[in-house]
């Protein structure tokens, strides 16, 4: 069962990293960065599938991709601060549907 929960999230991240990368490749941004930001959303579903919060998944998919994001946020803020913003959005967004579909295709 836990395995199979595992798969769920990594699959999750995937589609999560292709949806976050579709307009990074579109602005023409580095591989270096559509690299990070995929490899991120993968991690991000390997953790939620395997962390055992008894909060709301919406929730916890929110709270695992911001605090994933916190590393990057530096290296990125640091320089363009307002790069930030659609950063955060999508983060809020695809958190809160990676918790969502994983909580709901494990169960």
């Amino acid at each position: 069962m836990k395995n199979k929960r595992i798969l769920i999230g990594i699959l999750v991240g995937v589609l999560a990293g292709i949806i976050d990368v579709i307009p990074m490749i579109i602005q023409k941004l580095s591989w270096d960065a559509n690299l990070s930001a995929f490899s991120m959303w993968i991690v991000v579903g390997v953790f939620i599938s395997s962390i055992n919060w008894k909060i709301n998944s919406i929730l916890k998919g929110i709270i695992v991709a911001f605090l994933t994001l916190v590393p990057c946020t530096f290296i990125i803020g640091w320089e363009e601060p307002f790069a930030l913003i659609p950063i955060f959005v999508m983060t809020l967004i695809l958190g809160a549907l990676s918790g969502f579909f994983i909580n709901k295709l494990s169960n």
